[in-house]
């Protein structure tokens, strides 16, 4: 048989700890006892751990009383892992990881693997909108905000929340084949592999600063005035700037060149749009500022992974 192991602590995601059980534990109706996954709870305390739902769990054993070595050891995400501080499980981390044959983390989870050491000098993703505070947190960490799960030799990573149930996916297709994946998949009636990324969940801009500056006036009028034409001399001109000093300053302040925040802009105006109402994809792109239909879906293909025609699909 093969162990998988799942750590709680308090404000756990519940979640992130059901949803991949119930995929290691539907793949075991498929399997002959010998071949099936054998699910343990590995608790930070005795006492009932109470997730960040409110619904109380009873961890099968404790840290002190975990065995191991695991052939899956996976850190679940929730507040309680990147508001809190858990020395005693980090310095379990950091030996039973070794030991164990694949660990990581779903979702939020990275942040404990961060703390223990785990994530130096490795790719890894969390939740789209905890990629920056990772890597703000673990700067050795090379983190990736746009993948739904990544493997890096032993380490596993997933984002947020579902991306847990992708990731087990993932591994019974490893262990098992892809077939008895797929049969998992169809009981738990999800997708055995996503379209698309999480950038497809995630807006591609941040909120435009409060501050009044040349580079946040440009900003504001560029996304009022999406359909209009821009150019990097254009928004120089705006900021009453020459275009090389207007792009330098652009960069520092918002962490993209201009005509990349023009290209987000639009390609988030035409989300809400394709989320919010059935107008035809010619009108979207044209309210959007990408001026044809073909343009608006080669940049969505490219920046989501998806067509315009599937994003509404997927979201409409």
């Amino acid at each position: 048989m093969k162990s998988v192991a799942i750590v709680l602590f308090p404000d756990v995601l519940l979640l992130d700890v059901a949803g991949p059980s119930e995929v290691f534990s539907i793949a075991n109706r498929y399997l002959a006892p010998a071949d099936r996954y054998q699910l343990t709870t590995i608790g930070t305390q005795a006492e009932p751990i109470r997730a960040s739902n409110g619904i109380t769990l009873h961890a099968e054993t404790t840290l002190e009383g975990a065995s191991g070595p695991y052939d899956v050891l996976l850190v679940p995400g929730g507040p309680g892992a990147y508001n809190d501080q858990h020395p005693r499980l980090v310095a379990w981390l950091q030996a039973a990881a070794q030991r164990s044959r694949r660990f990581g983390s779903i979702c939020t989870g990275a942040f404990i693997l961060g703390h223990a050491g785990l994530l130096d000098g490795q790719r890894v993703t969390t939740h789209w909108h905890y990629t920056e505070r990772l890597e703000k947190a673990f700067p050795l960490a090379e983190v990736e905000t746009d993948q739904i799960f990544i493997r890096d030799g032993k380490l596993v990573t997933s984002g947020g929340v579902t991306a847990g149930i992708d990731l087990a996916l993932s591994m019974v297709a490893d262990d098992h084949g892809k077939q008895l994946a797929l049969d998992v998949a169809k009981v738990l009636l999800v997708v055995m592999q996503r379209q698309g990324d999480q950038a497809q969940f995630s807006p591609l801009l941040g909120g435009v600063a409060k501050d009044e500056t040349p580079v946040t006036r440009v900003q504001h009028y560029v996304l009022d005035h999406l359909e209009e034409e821009f150019s990097v001399e254009r928004m120089a001109s705006l900021a009453a700037m020459s275009p090389r000093h207007f792009a330098r300053v652009f960069v520092r302040e918002v962490g993209m060149t201009p005509m990349e925040f023009v290209q987000c802009a639009r390609i988030d105006r035409a989300r809400y749009l394709l989320e919010s109402n059935a107008l035809p994809l010619k009108t979207v792109a044209y309210r959007s500022g990408f001026g044809s239909a073909r343009h608006m879906r080669s940049l969505f293909s490219d920046k989501l992974g998806l067509t315009p025609a599937q994003y509404r699909r997927q979201f409409g």
